[in-house]
């Protein structure tokens, strides 16, 4: 704690005031009765290849919502309103389902991958989607969540680094802070888990010929008594194949290594599957990985990428620029997904990760950290649930207190930088779900479904996701919003077909291109050997 005061009295008023953040919110679009649409990308909504706002992620039918990078988090939230007013101007029926856990699915077959047109660069994130398919399972990429994108500004660097009386490469000294905090989120991302996961049942369609432990609830509702969020347990976002890599998040040159082989060495249950059949590809690569992006985590290191970069090098060219958290469900209870005060403590949270010691991981910390990730997804409201720390294990409550009081120092001064009392009341709400679950998220959406007719999260979810429809439809749209998203629309079209008339290569030699492409290089990563 010395250190983190120490720290966090160096930060002056326009740091504090400087972070930036920004959102990347997916949607599943659903008909009126609640299964998963099966129409196009709204033709109004522009190129899903090109829109800097709106796009797709796994499948046609999910959307993905980006917002630019805000220093404030009103302004941020104001600007993923508007995309959703667009969204549903032009969406026809559909609604955007509320929940992270998805609608009323189809066949996995019949969930449609995500399209983006004949150039080789589209046709390669579908290839990509389809190799998803084949490993995973369509069902499971249709789960969505909320991606919090942070940073540090640029002036913060150069004053913690001098706090630390240390010396050299601002850039790497930057670098190694964000890993830094990347180690301490991941040994506390359980508690987001634990105030914000509103994942507690899932559709039966959802786990239909799969096993499970999961309970009835009531006809086509499942869930587990005590779970915060389905999604990051087990059932959810998760491969088996992935828990054999023991990613290290020591430095830089630790995390790429890690990756590096999964990314190059061929994996047989992935060679099994086949890279073509006849014309069509059905993944990009058989290694463990396709691409970087494949790799499954609660946070990542992020570059800001070049044109053809692979993530890796440009991390190696330039260091980690922000992270992005990636486990933090859709709040269905705000129409937009996420709320100004969950923000707040995510900005309390991660300052906390920064600035506090972070010793080294282990193999054997990363699988208690993984332990303990599964066991408040699947039951974090039970009261005699322990964790593991250090090799013991605490009450979940417990280690809660503690991280909210070493928390209370950062909320005061970033409700001093913003001269108000929104970050304390953040974390004050916190406090208050720690010492009562049941003001948790998950707790509400049981008490909820269970407050239902017919106790059906499905029904429960359609009701939340038509009340939203109304309320962001009856917001005024401004002539000038509609028309500068109009003026997107067509320029990401255009933009479409420019990427397409360039390509000058068979897909097969763009595809071998792009997997052989360095990704150990970049002068920053050289100077960890």
């Amino acid at each position: 704690m010395n250190r983190l005061h120490q720290r966090l009295r160096a930060l002056p008023r326009e740091v504090l005031t400087g972070i930036r953040r920004g959102i990347e919110k997916e949607s599943l679009r659903v008909r009126p009765d609640g299964m998963l649409a099966d129409t196009p990308h709204p033709a109004g909504l522009g190129s899903a290849l090109t829109h800097p706002h709106i796009t797709t992620d796994f499948s046609e039918s999910q959307l993905e919502l980006i917002t630019g990078v805000h220093t404030s988090v009103d302004a941020c939230l104001a600007e993923l309103t508007e995309i959703h007013q667009i969204v549903y101007r032009h969406g026809g029926d559909d609604l955007l389902w509320c929940t992270s856990m998805p609608c009323r699915l189809p066949a996995d077959d019949d969930i449609p991958l995500g399209q983006y047109g004949k150039s080789n660069l589209g046709r390669a994130k579908t290839v990509y989607r389809n190799g998803l398919a084949h490993r995973y399972g369509r069902r499971m990429q249709t789960i969505s969540g909320v991606h919090y994108n942070f940073s540090m500004p640029e002036a913060a660097w150069p004053i913690l680094q001098r706090a630390d009386a240390g010396s050299g490469s601002v850039i790497r000294y930057q670098t190694d802070a964000y890993f830094h905090l990347i180690r301490n989120f991941r040994r506390h991302s359980w508690l987001l888990l634990y105030l914000f996961g509103a994942s507690p049942t899932v559709c039966g369609s959802f786990v239909a010929g799969r096993k499970h432990g999961l309970r009835e609830f009531n006809a086509g509702t499942l869930f587990l008594p005590g779970a915060t969020s389905l999604r990051m347990g087990p059932l959810g976002y998760q491969s088996d194949a992935q828990a054999s890599l023991a990613v290290s998040f020591n430095s830089l040159r630790s995390y790429a290594e890690s990756l590096n082989a999964a990314l190059t060495k061929p994996y047989p249950p992935y060679e099994a599957i086949g890279l073509r059949d006849g014309e069509d590809y059905r993944q990009l690569g058989t290694t463990l990985l396709q691409i970087e992006n494949e790799f499954y985590g609660t946070i990542r290191p992020k570059p800001r990428f070049r044109s053809g970069e692979r993530p890796l090098y440009a991390l190696g060219e330039r260091g980690v620029e922000y992270i992005e958290v990636r486990c933090m469900d859709n709040d269905p209870f705000c129409p937009i997904g996420i709320a100004a005060g969950t923000m707040r403590f995510l900005d309390i949270f991660l300052l906390h990760c920064l600035l506090h010691e972070s010793p080294p991981d282990t193999p054997e910390e990363i699988a208690a950290i993984s332990g303990n990730q599964h066991d408040v997804a699947e039951c974090g409201r039970d009261p005699e649930l322990r964790l593991t720390r250090g090799g013991d294990t605490l009450r979940l409550d417990e280690w809660a207190r503690e991280l909210l009081d070493e928390c209370a120092p950062i909320a005061a001064a970033l409700d001093e930088a913003h001269r108000g009392s929104a970050y304390r009341d953040a974390l004050a709400a916190a406090a208050t779900s720690v010492a009562d679950s049941s003001t948790t998220r998950s707790a509400r959406v049981i008490a909820e479904i269970d407050a239902t007719d017919d106790k059906s999260y499905v029904a429960f979810a359609l009701a939340q996701s038509g009340q939203h429809r109304r309320t962001l439809k009856d917001l005024p749209l401004p002539a000038e919003l509609a028309a500068r998203f109009a003026r997107m629309a067509d320029e990401s079209l255009a933009a479409q077909r420019r990427i397409e008339a360039a390509d000058g290569v068979p897909f097969e030699t763009y595809r071998q291109q792009y997997l052989s492409r360095d990704l150990l290089g970049g002068a920053l990563l050289r100077s960890y050997s």
